[in-house]
Protein backbone atom coordinates (compact mmCIF):
# COMPACT_ATOMS: atom_id res chain seq x y z
CA UNK A 1 0.00 0.00 0.00
CA UNK A 2 1.26 3.47 -0.88
CA UNK A 3 2.18 5.74 2.01
CA UNK A 4 0.42 9.02 2.69
CA UNK A 5 3.52 10.94 1.54
CA UNK A 6 3.59 9.00 -1.73
CA UNK A 7 -0.10 9.61 -2.42
CA UNK A 8 0.42 13.30 -1.62
CA UNK A 9 3.27 13.71 -4.15
CA UNK A 10 1.41 11.73 -6.82
CA UNK A 11 -1.71 13.86 -6.39
CA UNK A 12 0.15 17.18 -6.48
CA UNK A 13 2.27 16.19 -9.49
CA UNK A 14 -0.78 14.95 -11.40
CA UNK A 15 -2.66 18.18 -10.72
CA UNK A 16 0.28 20.39 -11.70
CA UNK A 17 0.93 18.34 -14.83
CA UNK A 18 -2.72 18.48 -15.87
CA UNK A 19 -2.83 22.25 -15.41
CA UNK A 20 0.41 22.73 -17.33
CA UNK A 21 -0.81 20.54 -20.20
CA UNK A 22 -4.06 22.51 -20.40
CA UNK A 23 -2.26 25.86 -20.40
CA UNK A 24 0.32 24.81 -23.00
CA UNK A 25 -2.34 23.46 -25.34
CA UNK A 26 -4.51 26.57 -25.06
CA UNK A 27 -1.53 28.85 -25.80
CA UNK A 28 0.44 26.43 -28.04
CA UNK A 29 3.44 27.21 -25.85
CA UNK A 30 6.47 25.10 -26.77
CA UNK A 31 10.09 26.04 -26.04
CA UNK A 32 11.25 24.27 -29.20
CA UNK A 33 8.94 26.57 -31.17
CA UNK A 34 10.55 29.61 -29.53
CA UNK A 35 13.95 28.84 -31.02
CA UNK A 36 12.55 27.49 -34.29
CA UNK A 37 10.69 30.76 -34.89
CA UNK A 38 13.80 32.75 -33.98
CA UNK A 39 16.20 30.96 -36.33
CA UNK A 40 13.87 29.99 -39.18
CA UNK A 41 11.57 33.01 -39.39
CA UNK A 42 13.54 35.70 -37.50
CA UNK A 43 10.56 36.13 -35.17
CA UNK A 44 11.39 37.01 -31.55
CA UNK A 45 7.83 37.29 -30.19
CA UNK A 46 7.89 33.92 -28.40
CA UNK A 47 11.45 34.53 -27.22
CA UNK A 48 10.15 37.56 -25.31
CA UNK A 49 7.46 35.34 -23.81
CA UNK A 50 10.07 32.79 -22.72
CA UNK A 51 12.15 35.54 -21.12
CA UNK A 52 9.04 36.77 -19.31
CA UNK A 53 8.46 33.23 -18.01
CA UNK A 54 12.06 32.96 -16.76
CA UNK A 55 11.95 36.40 -15.14
CA UNK A 56 8.58 35.75 -13.47
CA UNK A 57 9.90 32.42 -12.15
CA UNK A 58 12.99 34.20 -10.81
CA UNK A 59 10.91 36.72 -8.88
CA UNK A 60 8.52 34.09 -7.51
CA UNK A 61 11.32 31.73 -6.46
CA UNK A 62 13.21 34.54 -4.72
CA UNK A 63 10.12 35.78 -2.88
CA UNK A 64 9.39 32.23 -1.73
CA UNK A 65 12.99 31.81 -0.57
CA UNK A 66 12.97 35.18 1.19
CA UNK A 67 9.83 34.33 3.17
CA UNK A 68 11.09 30.85 4.06
CA UNK A 69 8.56 28.93 1.95
CA UNK A 70 11.20 26.86 0.14
CA UNK A 71 12.60 23.97 2.12
CA UNK A 72 15.63 23.40 -0.13
CA UNK A 73 17.61 26.13 -1.87
CA UNK A 74 19.11 25.32 -4.32
CA UNK A 75 16.53 22.67 -5.05
CA UNK A 76 17.12 18.92 -5.05
CA UNK A 77 19.15 17.17 -7.76
CA UNK A 78 20.92 20.31 -8.95
CA UNK A 79 24.61 19.70 -9.69
CA UNK A 80 27.77 21.71 -10.46
CA UNK A 81 28.45 22.64 -14.06
CA UNK A 82 30.67 20.80 -16.51
CA UNK A 83 31.70 21.60 -20.07
CA UNK A 84 30.07 18.29 -20.99
CA UNK A 85 26.72 20.02 -20.24
CA UNK A 86 27.32 22.20 -23.30
CA UNK A 87 27.79 19.17 -25.55
CA UNK A 88 24.57 17.57 -24.32
CA UNK A 89 22.62 20.82 -24.68
CA UNK A 90 23.92 21.28 -28.23
CA UNK A 91 22.59 17.84 -29.15
CA UNK A 92 19.31 18.58 -27.39
CA UNK A 93 18.91 21.82 -29.36
CA UNK A 94 19.19 19.96 -32.65
CA UNK A 95 16.83 17.23 -31.50
CA UNK A 96 14.02 19.44 -30.21
CA UNK A 97 13.80 21.34 -33.50
CA UNK A 98 13.82 18.16 -35.61
CA UNK A 99 11.24 16.54 -33.31
CA UNK A 100 8.90 19.52 -33.54
CA UNK A 101 8.73 19.87 -29.77
CA UNK A 102 10.76 19.54 -26.60
CA UNK A 103 10.16 16.79 -24.03
CA UNK A 104 7.13 18.62 -22.59
CA UNK A 105 5.93 20.01 -25.93
CA UNK A 106 5.92 16.47 -27.28
CA UNK A 107 3.59 15.40 -24.47
CA UNK A 108 0.99 18.14 -24.83
CA UNK A 109 0.94 17.77 -28.61
CA UNK A 110 0.60 14.00 -28.24
CA UNK A 111 -2.32 14.59 -25.88
CA UNK A 112 -4.13 16.60 -28.55
CA UNK A 113 -3.83 13.71 -31.04
CA UNK A 114 -0.60 14.59 -32.84
CA UNK A 115 0.74 11.25 -34.14
CA UNK A 116 4.13 12.72 -35.03
CA UNK A 117 4.63 13.58 -31.36
CA UNK A 118 3.94 9.95 -30.52
CA UNK A 119 6.81 8.99 -32.84
CA UNK A 120 9.01 11.56 -31.10
CA UNK A 121 7.97 10.12 -27.73
CA UNK A 122 9.14 6.68 -28.86
CA UNK A 123 12.44 8.20 -29.94
CA UNK A 124 12.80 9.86 -26.55
CA UNK A 125 12.43 6.54 -24.76
CA UNK A 126 15.00 4.88 -27.03
CA UNK A 127 17.51 7.71 -26.70
CA UNK A 128 17.09 7.80 -22.92
CA UNK A 129 17.99 4.12 -22.45
CA UNK A 130 20.73 4.40 -25.08
CA UNK A 131 22.52 6.73 -22.68
CA UNK A 132 22.85 3.89 -20.17
CA UNK A 133 25.28 2.23 -22.58
CA UNK A 134 27.69 5.19 -22.48
CA UNK A 135 27.10 6.29 -18.90
CA UNK A 136 30.50 5.23 -17.49
CA UNK A 137 32.32 7.03 -20.31
CA UNK A 138 30.19 10.14 -20.01
CA UNK A 139 30.53 10.25 -16.23
CA UNK A 140 34.30 10.23 -16.67
CA UNK A 141 34.10 13.10 -19.16
CA UNK A 142 31.80 15.03 -16.81
CA UNK A 143 34.28 14.68 -13.96
CA UNK A 144 37.25 15.70 -16.12
CA UNK A 145 35.51 18.86 -17.38
CA UNK A 146 33.89 19.88 -14.08
CA UNK A 147 34.18 23.56 -13.15
CA UNK A 148 33.62 25.26 -9.80
CA UNK A 149 33.41 21.93 -7.98
CA UNK A 150 30.92 22.02 -5.11
CA UNK A 151 29.26 25.22 -6.34
CA UNK A 152 25.92 24.94 -8.11
CA UNK A 153 24.78 28.56 -8.53
CA UNK A 154 26.20 31.97 -9.38
CA UNK A 155 25.39 33.42 -5.91
CA UNK A 156 27.37 30.55 -4.36
CA UNK A 157 30.28 31.24 -6.71
CA UNK A 158 30.27 34.98 -5.93
CA UNK A 159 29.47 34.36 -2.25
CA UNK A 160 26.55 36.80 -2.28
CA UNK A 161 22.95 36.60 -1.18
CA UNK A 162 20.68 35.39 -4.04
CA UNK A 163 18.68 38.61 -3.72
CA UNK A 164 21.61 40.61 -5.16
CA UNK A 165 21.59 39.14 -8.71
CA UNK A 166 17.79 39.07 -8.71
CA UNK A 167 17.67 42.82 -7.99
CA UNK A 168 20.28 43.49 -10.67
CA UNK A 169 18.27 41.54 -13.24
CA UNK A 170 15.08 43.32 -12.14
CA UNK A 171 16.76 46.70 -12.65
CA UNK A 172 17.97 45.64 -16.09
CA UNK A 173 14.50 44.42 -17.09
CA UNK A 174 12.95 47.66 -15.82
CA UNK A 175 15.35 49.71 -17.94
CA UNK A 176 14.67 47.55 -21.01
CA UNK A 177 10.93 47.84 -20.43
CA UNK A 178 11.10 51.62 -20.23
CA UNK A 179 13.32 51.91 -23.28
CA UNK A 180 12.40 49.09 -25.69
CA UNK A 181 10.15 46.29 -24.50
CA UNK A 182 7.08 48.36 -23.68
CA UNK A 183 6.66 49.33 -27.32
CA UNK A 184 6.87 45.77 -28.67
CA UNK A 185 3.78 43.60 -29.22
CA UNK A 186 2.93 41.24 -26.36
CA UNK A 187 -0.32 39.79 -27.67
CA UNK A 188 -1.25 37.84 -30.77
CA UNK A 189 -4.37 38.27 -32.80
CA UNK A 190 -6.24 34.99 -32.46
CA UNK A 191 -9.69 34.07 -33.68
CA UNK A 192 -9.51 30.55 -32.25
CA UNK A 193 -11.96 29.84 -29.46
CA UNK A 194 -10.33 29.40 -26.08
CA UNK A 195 -6.95 30.74 -27.16
CA UNK A 196 -4.79 31.80 -24.22
CA UNK A 197 -2.42 34.68 -24.91
CA UNK A 198 1.19 33.47 -24.51
CA UNK A 199 2.07 36.14 -21.92
CA UNK A 200 -0.73 34.86 -19.71
CA UNK A 201 0.47 31.29 -20.25
CA UNK A 202 3.97 32.35 -19.20
CA UNK A 203 2.67 33.72 -15.90
CA UNK A 204 0.55 30.60 -15.30
CA UNK A 205 3.54 28.34 -16.00
CA UNK A 206 5.75 30.41 -13.68
CA UNK A 207 3.15 29.94 -10.93
CA UNK A 208 2.96 26.19 -11.65
CA UNK A 209 6.75 26.01 -11.37
CA UNK A 210 6.62 27.77 -8.00
CA UNK A 211 3.91 25.45 -6.71
CA UNK A 212 5.99 22.46 -7.79
CA UNK A 213 9.02 23.88 -5.99
CA UNK A 214 7.03 24.47 -2.79
CA UNK A 215 4.81 21.38 -2.67
CA UNK A 216 7.01 18.79 -4.43
CA UNK A 217 10.41 20.17 -3.48
CA UNK A 218 11.73 21.06 -6.95
CA UNK A 219 10.61 22.72 -10.22
CA UNK A 220 9.02 20.68 -13.01
CA UNK A 221 11.15 17.90 -14.47
CA UNK A 222 10.28 14.65 -16.24
CA UNK A 223 13.24 13.31 -18.19
CA UNK A 224 14.53 10.66 -15.78
CA UNK A 225 11.09 9.05 -16.07
CA UNK A 226 11.67 8.68 -19.83
CA UNK A 227 14.68 6.51 -19.02
CA UNK A 228 12.61 4.49 -16.56
CA UNK A 229 9.89 3.89 -19.14
CA UNK A 230 12.42 2.96 -21.79
CA UNK A 231 14.18 0.62 -19.38
CA UNK A 232 10.87 -1.09 -18.61
CA UNK A 233 10.40 -1.83 -22.32
CA UNK A 234 14.00 -2.97 -22.75
CA UNK A 235 13.70 -5.23 -19.72
CA UNK A 236 10.93 -7.19 -21.43
CA UNK A 237 13.36 -8.30 -24.12
CA UNK A 238 16.81 -8.07 -22.52
CA UNK A 239 16.38 -8.45 -18.74
CA UNK A 240 19.94 -9.60 -18.08
CA UNK A 241 21.42 -6.74 -20.06
CA UNK A 242 19.31 -4.17 -18.20
CA UNK A 243 20.32 -5.69 -14.86
CA UNK A 244 23.98 -5.38 -15.80
CA UNK A 245 23.90 -1.65 -16.65
CA UNK A 246 25.27 0.37 -13.75
CA UNK A 247 23.21 3.46 -14.59
CA UNK A 248 19.93 1.55 -14.45
CA UNK A 249 20.75 -0.43 -11.31
CA UNK A 250 21.94 2.52 -9.21
CA UNK A 251 19.55 4.37 -6.90
CA UNK A 252 21.48 7.51 -6.00
CA UNK A 253 18.48 9.75 -5.38
CA UNK A 254 17.28 10.35 -1.82
CA UNK A 255 14.08 12.36 -1.70
CA UNK A 256 12.27 13.66 1.36
CA UNK A 257 8.80 14.84 0.28
CA UNK A 258 7.59 18.13 1.78
CA UNK A 259 5.55 17.73 4.95
CA UNK A 260 6.94 14.22 5.45
CA UNK A 261 9.68 12.49 7.42
CA UNK A 262 9.86 9.42 5.13
CA UNK A 263 12.87 9.45 2.78
CA UNK A 264 12.31 7.77 -0.60
CA UNK A 265 15.09 6.50 -2.85
CA UNK A 266 15.17 6.24 -6.61
CA UNK A 267 17.09 6.12 -9.84
CA UNK A 268 16.73 5.69 -13.59
CA UNK A 269 16.05 1.94 -13.51
CA UNK A 270 12.71 0.23 -14.19
CA UNK A 271 11.48 0.43 -10.59
CA UNK A 272 8.59 2.21 -8.91
CA UNK A 273 10.55 4.58 -6.71
CA UNK A 274 10.99 8.26 -5.84
CA UNK A 275 11.50 9.31 -9.47
CA UNK A 276 8.40 7.45 -10.61
CA UNK A 277 6.32 8.96 -7.83
CA UNK A 278 7.25 12.51 -8.86
CA UNK A 279 7.54 12.31 -12.64
CA UNK A 280 5.08 9.66 -13.86
CA UNK A 281 2.07 11.71 -12.67
CA UNK A 282 3.52 14.80 -14.33
CA UNK A 283 3.77 13.01 -17.68
CA UNK A 284 0.27 11.58 -17.40
CA UNK A 285 -1.10 14.93 -16.24
CA UNK A 286 0.38 16.90 -19.15
CA UNK A 287 -1.05 14.45 -21.70
CA UNK A 288 -4.48 14.36 -20.04
CA UNK A 289 -4.61 18.13 -19.50
CA UNK A 290 -3.91 18.76 -23.16
CA UNK A 291 -6.38 16.08 -24.26
CA UNK A 292 -9.07 17.61 -22.04
CA UNK A 293 -8.43 21.05 -23.54
CA UNK A 294 -8.52 19.70 -27.11
CA UNK A 295 -11.73 17.74 -26.50
CA UNK A 296 -13.42 20.74 -24.86
CA UNK A 297 -12.59 22.84 -27.92
CA UNK A 298 -13.58 20.10 -30.36
CA UNK A 299 -10.02 20.06 -31.70
CA UNK A 300 -8.94 16.53 -30.80
CA UNK A 301 -7.88 14.86 -34.02
CA UNK A 302 -5.60 11.91 -34.70
CA UNK A 303 -3.76 12.58 -37.94
CA UNK A 304 -2.54 9.25 -39.31
CA UNK A 305 -0.75 10.49 -42.42
CA UNK A 306 2.57 12.34 -42.49
CA UNK A 307 5.44 12.66 -44.99
CA UNK A 308 8.04 9.93 -44.52
CA UNK A 309 10.83 12.49 -44.28
CA UNK A 310 9.04 14.20 -41.42
CA UNK A 311 8.49 10.93 -39.57
CA UNK A 312 12.21 10.15 -39.80
CA UNK A 313 12.98 13.68 -38.58
CA UNK A 314 10.81 13.51 -35.46
CA UNK A 315 12.05 10.03 -34.50
CA UNK A 316 15.69 11.06 -34.95
CA UNK A 317 15.01 14.27 -33.02
CA UNK A 318 13.39 12.30 -30.21
CA UNK A 319 16.37 9.94 -29.98
CA UNK A 320 18.77 12.89 -29.80
CA UNK A 321 16.69 14.60 -27.11
CA UNK A 322 16.44 11.43 -25.05
CA UNK A 323 20.18 10.87 -25.18
CA UNK A 324 20.96 14.55 -24.52
CA UNK A 325 18.60 14.74 -21.52
CA UNK A 326 20.82 12.29 -19.68
CA UNK A 327 24.04 13.89 -20.91
CA UNK A 328 23.25 17.37 -19.60
CA UNK A 329 21.47 16.05 -17.37
CA UNK A 330 17.96 17.43 -17.59
CA UNK A 331 15.88 19.06 -20.32
CA UNK A 332 15.16 22.64 -21.33
CA UNK A 333 12.25 22.91 -18.89
CA UNK A 334 14.44 21.73 -15.99
CA UNK A 335 17.30 24.08 -16.83
CA UNK A 336 15.60 27.14 -18.34
CA UNK A 337 12.50 27.29 -16.14
CA UNK A 338 14.00 25.81 -13.00
CA UNK A 339 17.75 26.44 -13.15
CA UNK A 340 18.11 29.87 -14.73
CA UNK A 341 15.70 31.55 -12.27
CA UNK A 342 18.05 30.61 -9.41
CA UNK A 343 21.20 31.30 -11.51
CA UNK A 344 22.24 27.67 -11.80
CA UNK A 345 25.70 27.45 -13.38
CA UNK A 346 24.68 24.22 -15.06
CA UNK A 347 21.70 26.02 -16.62
CA UNK A 348 23.99 28.76 -17.93
CA UNK A 349 26.23 26.16 -19.56
CA UNK A 350 23.11 24.47 -20.91
CA UNK A 351 21.94 27.67 -22.59
CA UNK A 352 25.38 28.16 -24.16
CA UNK A 353 25.03 24.80 -25.89
CA UNK A 354 21.30 24.95 -26.61
CA UNK A 355 21.35 28.10 -28.77
CA UNK A 356 23.82 26.91 -31.44
CA UNK A 357 22.21 23.46 -31.34
CA UNK A 358 18.78 24.92 -32.10
CA UNK A 359 20.33 26.95 -34.95
CA UNK A 360 21.88 23.82 -36.46
CA UNK A 361 18.61 21.95 -36.05
CA UNK A 362 16.75 24.76 -37.83
CA UNK A 363 19.18 24.62 -40.74
CA UNK A 364 18.79 20.84 -41.04
CA UNK A 365 15.01 21.20 -40.88
CA UNK A 366 15.03 23.85 -43.60
CA UNK A 367 17.56 22.22 -45.95
CA UNK A 368 16.70 18.54 -45.60
CA UNK A 369 13.32 17.92 -43.94
CA UNK A 370 10.97 20.54 -45.37
CA UNK A 371 13.16 21.91 -48.18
Amino acid sequence: MLSTATLYVISVSLLLGGTAGFVMHRSDFCIAGVFRDLFLFRQAFMLRILLLLIFASMILFELARHFGILRDYPYLWIAPASFSNIIGAFLFGIGMVLAGGCVVGTLYKMGSGNLLSLYAFGGLLFGSVLYAEIHPLWTSLFAQTLVFSGLATLPQLLDVDPTVPVLLVALLVSALWAGVLRGLPWTRGAAAEGYLQPWKAALFLALIGLLSYVFVGMPLGITTAYTKLGAMVEQLFFPQHVAGLSYLSAQPIHYLPPFSDLTLIGGAGPHFDAVAIIQYPLIVGIVLGSAFSAIRLGEFRVHLRAPRRQIVSVIAGGVMMGLACRMTPGCNVWHLLGGLPIFSLQAVFYLIGLLPGAWVGSRILQKIVVR
